[in-house]
């Protein structure tokens, strides 16, 4: 008897010091997410987030004037001078030419020059409050205008959430694609651009078995990124995609493996908080006919 007693304590205590172990994970994966959720929102308002994007004006062959007054092919509703510059926009190159004594280019006094569209290093207009940049979509350029003092950063009171749930926090197999190819994504503008995949995440959910297919954003990421949609996007989320980002895979890209996808993780693409915005949007195969009732809801202005 004593025997049997001794053996039921030793389980108790066993099972007491494994749900003890549990409740310190979960409690170091909440908060951790939680961190995380501050931070977005910290991002999305900071002076250069997307709170700030105010305009999005498509570049025409040959000159686009562009300042505060109505004569300008583009039109700054902002208090700069009447006449920022000209940016020429000849064949796949765009100059700066006249700019005012008030226009700084990278932080100092600008110059005539050609100017870098988004990538490593993109050439950053300023003026007052706004900070303009050259972007380069498809066959088109077009000028990106954000201001710090833009309403939508002003009066932001937050964003929305799910309550964690670990439920959804998936351990995945990873099945590589011998060899890697590129996929076309669409985009919310009409375009589509074509970027790396390297294989597949497979899981089940409520009793459904699920592939998704990321992507590799940039060139020297180090994690993969998911462009999809799932049912909660006609009601509770937004409607046109949400994106996650993983970290790679346990054996690399080009090897079978384990890949954690914690879809509490879940974020809105920066259209939805500005119409300004050029988003990517989800392949076929990553339009889930299941719900993720997790991660980040509908943004509310």
């Amino acid at each position: 008897m004593k025997i049997h007693r001794s053996i039921v304590f030793s389980s108790v205590v066993s099972l007491v010091t494994l749900l003890a172990a549990a409740a310190t994970v979960d409690t170091h994966w909440k908060d951790g997410l939680l961190q995380w959720r501050e931070q977005r929102a910290q991002h999305l308002s900071a002076p250069d987030g997307w709170l700030t994007l105010v305009g999005l004006e498509w570049l025409q062959p040959g000159a686009n004037t562009f300042g505060s007054a109505a004569d300008n092919r583009i039109r700054l509703n902002a208090a700069v001078a009447d006449h920022l510059g000209v940016l020429e926009l000849k064949g796949n190159d765009v100059y700066l030419s006249a700019p005012a004594s008030s226009l700084k280019v990278n932080g100092a006094p600008a110059h005539a020059l050609k100017i870098d569209t988004d990538g490593e290093k993109p050439t950053v207009l300023q003026a007052g409050t706004l900070t303009l940049l050259i972007i380069h979509r498809g066959d088109r350029y077009a000028m990106r205008i954000k201001d710090t003092q833009a309403p939508t950063r002003i009066h932001f009171q937050g964003l929305h959430w799910y309550a964690p749930n670990p439920h959804y926090r998936i351990e995945a197999k990873w099945i590589p694609f011998t060899p890697p190819h590129d996929v076309p994504i669409p985009t919310i503008i009409g375009t589509t651009i074509k970027l790396p995949a390297p294989g597949l995440a497979e899981f089940t959910i409520d009793g459904k078995t699920i592939q998704l297919e990321p992507v590799i954003e940039e060139p020297g990421d180090k994690q993969l990124f998911f462009i999809l949609r799932d049912t909660t996007s006609r009601t509770m989320t937004y409607g046109a995609a949400r994106f996650l980002y993983a970290d790679f895979p346990d054996n690399g890209l080009d090897k079978p493996g384990h890949i954690v996808l914690d879809f509490n993780r879940l974020q809105n693409p920066p259209c939805a908080y500005t119409p300004y915005a050029t988003c990517p949007l989800p392949p076929p195969q990553n339009k889930l006919t299941v719900a993720l009732p997790v991660g980040e809801q509908r943004y509310s202005h």
